[in-house]
């Protein structure tokens, strides 16, 4: 089940489908991008529906921090900040993933309408977490992951950082399944800039299609991460690295990317559907598409 490709009239193979954007909300006080603009529920639904307007197709919403530096919560404080606001986006029809690494945000995250758990530890952080989702029906994002950031000093030195990437994604697939994780519920995503050099980064991206190749969908969340950051001078502001992650979302596509998670919806969506008027697909349609946000049905 990799990322789906496009054909032309006669079957062939054209081009890699344009992936979703998956649009970031932190609700913490301390993210490296926007820690505090959105603590506040009612902020962070306005930010939630602007990111949709924008022509993002899921909300990604967190509520602990797991940049260098941060702090860890309880699963009981990163709750109180998520669930109302996950509440009230599934309650407006939009597709909702949980930023967590807690099986009991998870649970209790779809019973409030999430439809996707995404896990940056891969089910590495908490024990349970695998078995709950498998007990929930909804999507699973497992990341790369090799620690908390204390330890990343520790843990990044990589002999072949694809290979290795690779084959422990390939651990954390097999252990999804065998705790009852449908294989067309999974997705994997290569951790870019988590116990990574810059270096390793930009490995892991010109690497997608072996990631793909695992057989589940891959999501690429680069969005506004230091090593695009070193295209731009010291004293830039964090916004001015949504056009190289534009940039690298229309490259993932390339590389068969299923999603691409980001801060700023408007300018890869722009992207996304420059892309497509360029390979032939037509702006409008691909615009069109990428406008309206998709909706599903909340999980009762």
């Amino acid at each position: 089940m990799s990322a789906a490709t496009a054909h032309d009239a006669s079957g062939a193979q054209s081009l890699p489908a344009a992936p979703e954007v998956w649009g970031i909300l932190n609700v913490t006080p301390d993210s490296f991008s926007d820690g505090g603009a959105y603590l506040d529920p009612q902020r962070a639904v306005d930010r939630a529906r602007s990111l949709a307007a924008d022509g993002a197709h899921v909300i990604d919403v967190g509520g602990e921090s797991t940049r260098p530096g941060s702090q860890p919560v309880t699963p009981a404080v990163e709750q109180s900040r998520v669930l109302p606001v996950i509440a009230a986006l599934a309650a407006d029809g939009l597709r909702v993933s949980i930023d967590t690494m807690h099986a009991s945000t998870a649970a209790a995250s779809v019973e409030a309408g999430a439809a996707t758990v995404n896990d940056v530890s891969g089910g590495l952080a908490d024990p349970a977490m695998l078995e709950t989702v498998a007990g929930l029906d909804v999507d699973y994002v497992a990341m790369h992951w090799r620690g908390p950031a204390a330890v990343w000093d520790a843990v990044s030195d990589y002999r072949d950082v694809v290979t290795e990437v690779r084959n422990e994604l390939q651990s954390r697939l097999e252990a999804a399944l065998a705790a009852g994780i449908p294989a067309e519920r999974l997705w994997l995503d290569p951790g870019l800039g988590f116990a990574k050099r810059h270096d390793d980064s930009w490995a892991l991206l010109r690497a997608l299609p072996a990631l793909a190749d695992l057989g589940c969908r891959v999501l690429v969340g680069a969005s506004r991460k230091r090593f695009l950051g070193e295209l731009l001078p010291p004293d830039h502001d964090v916004e001015e690295r949504d056009l190289p992650t534009a940039v690298v979302s229309v490259l993932a596509a390339e590389g068969g990317a299923a999603a691409v998670r980001v801060h700023d919806a408007r300018s890869t969506v722009l992207a996304l559907a420059t892309r497509s008027a360029w390979r032939g697909a037509g702006a409008a349609a691909s615009s069109a598409s990428s406008a309206e946000p998709a909706r599903s049905e909340v999980p009762a």
